[in-house]
């Protein structure tokens, strides 16, 4: 990936082709070697921010094929918001020069899981998971409240919650999104397939969520 900043629409466009090399066996492992790393010593300069899942099947540098250097991961159960994680994506946007912030969703979420069970069966969780599981809850019944019900109508919709709560909540992403610095885009990764599906897409213009990536 080169050093200096790319487009939003070239940064998704570098994250699907890893995907699509990941999902066809045929991995490039790019940027991981000696050299890449006596690059990287004296500053970073990744291309996107990504805000994913704490879940351990959801490794975000294999699974869009990148190396050392190129993405600045977060990683909460359930990609939840709290005021360090949207000062850590804002730090890569506004300091690292992110040109492209990714929500970062899969299938079988725990956090999801245990939402739904809250709101459907009244069970509760313990500790600061409950913590965890009162953020999520909102997507679960506003995608009920739409009349969607299957897993991956609530994985999606939370997707899309997310990336909506970070707009809101963050002023600096919604300057750098109305000026066009930052794309914010939704995926929904399939752990069995390996695909990472487009679900919603801010601020790249011609870019509409798809269907996923088949290997070939």
């Amino acid at each position: 990936m080169a050093s200096t900043p790319v487009s939003p629409g070239q940064a998704l466009e570098a994250l699907l082709s890893g995907n699509r090399r990941f999902v066809a066996g045929g991995p490039e492992h790019p940027n991981q070697d000696a050299a890449r790393r006596a690059q990287l010593a004296p500053a970073q300069r990744p291309f996107a921010v990504l805000l994913g899942c704490s879940d351990s099947r959801l490794a975000a540098e294999i699974i869009f094929d990148q190396g050392l250097g190129d993405l600045f991961v977060v990683r909460t159960a359930g990609h939840v918001l709290g005021p360090e994680v949207l000062g850590s994506i804002e730090y890569g946007t506004a300091v690292l020069d992110c040109r492209l912030v990714v929500v970062l969703g899969h299938d079988s979420c725990g956090a999801v899981a245990a939402a739904r069970a809250a709101v459907e069966d009244g069970l509760s969780a313990t500790g600061y998971v409950r913590d965890i599981v009162e953020r999520v809850t909102p997507s679960v019944l506003a995608a009920r409240a739409a009349g969607l019900h299957t897993d991956s109508d609530l994985i999606d919709a939370h997707v899309r919650h997310t990336v909506d709560r970070l707009l809101e909540r963050s002023r600096v992403l919604a300057d750098q999104l109305d000026s066009g610095h930052t794309g914010i885009v939704g995926l929904s990764y399939q752990l069995a397939e390996g695909n990472a599906r487009l679900v919603t897409a801010r601020g790249i213009p011609g870019i509409a969520p798809s269907t996923p990536a088949q290997p070939g």
